[in-house]
């Protein structure tokens, strides 16, 4: 733990999965004197008060960031525009305002105009989660080794920009810097893509399980279950992710469907060595993010197996 705060008041907007394990981590590790929160419904805002992660839950967006040294808004991309038009004006100066969403270009565009000069915005992505959401899903390592990603607009002071930094690798995560332009290309093919995918080959399963009386789902191999976990994610969240960076996810799109067109013609002219090329090319590429530690080389990465002659307990 950390010997004083590191913020006196961090404010955070949204507490679901990311605002949750945000609100976790930095109190584990000592990183704010004190951690307000907001809560669209009455419902989640007991569920918080609850779990005692944080000093305060508030209704209003404005109650939560008055006097806050660090406000983070954990919310979709689509949200974030008016929620820094509301809070503009009771900022308190010098304070760091940030964000969490997966889009980094239509958060800048939406959310500078509103911010008053005597404030510090810097956009961040932290490339971490799970398919689950709400108050309870969030946990205080889920950014351990994952990458954080820092957008400041040019001209961004960089002091404020080093200690959001220092903040979220205290949280654990491995922290990068690049334009909000480049992460909306980088995070296209790396994140946005396979979700839209997940989402297709999912909804085309549902399709063909009404006719098979539902044998695509209760004969679903490894490559299908983990479609449906991807698939899981919160649907506001995704709707808005691929309308705020419908740009970069078209180009990344078209690239793809180029490449399926091929293994389609290499299906269609009996074409092995062509598939056995692409897939081997492919098969580094896991290669490599295990090697980084972004993933586990477990067989099936890691999930525990009954073992044969025992029964479930």
């Amino acid at each position: 733990m950390n010997s004083a705060p590191r913020f006196k008041r961090l404010a955070l907007i949204g507490f679901g999965l990311i605002g949750g394990s945000i609100a976790r981590a930095a109190r584990d590790q000592g990183l704010a004197g004190e951690i307000v929160t907001t809560a669209r419904s009455e419902k989640t805002r007991a569920r918080v008060k609850e779990l005692g992660i944080v000093d305060r839950v508030v209704a209003s967006n404005v109650d939560a960031v008055k006097d806050a040294d660090l406000v983070i808004l954990c919310i979709p991309v689509g949200a974030c525009g008016e929620v820094a038009r509301e809070i503009a004006g009771h900022l308190k100066p010098g304070a760091i305002v940030s964000d969490v969403g997966s889009v980094k270009s239509a958060v800048v565009r939406e959310m500078a105009p509103h911010l008053p000069a005597d404030v510090h915005f810097v956009p961040a992505h932290p490339v971490a989660g799970t398919e689950h959401s709400g108050p309870d899903s969030g946990f205080a390592e889920l950014f351990i080794n994952r990458w954080c990603i820092l957008t400041p607009p040019e001209g961004t002071d960089p002091n404020a920009t080093e200690r959001l930094r220092a903040f979220w690798a205290a949280l654990g995560a491995r922290v990068e810097t690049m334009t909000p332009d480049h992460h909306d290309l980088v995070l296209a093919i790396t994140s946005h893509l396979p979700n839209l995918i997940a989402y297709t080959i999912v909804g085309t399963a549902d399709e063909l399980a009404q006719v098979t009386s539902s044998e695509v789902i209760k004969f679903s191999a490894g490559g299908f279950r983990d479609f449906t976990r991807i698939a899981a994610s919160d649907p506001t969240m995704w709707r808005d992710v691929f309308l705020a960076n419908k740009e970069a996810v078209l180009e990344m799109l078209g690239t793809f469907n180029e490449d399926l067109s091929k293994l389609t013609r290499a299906i269609r002219r009996g074409d092995g060595e062509a598939l056995f090329e692409h897939f081997a090319r492919t098969r580094a590429i896991r290669r490599g993010i295990v090697e980084i530690g972004q993933d586990s080389a477990a067989p099936d990465f890691g999930r525990p197996h009954e073992q044969l002659g025992k029964k479930p307990g």
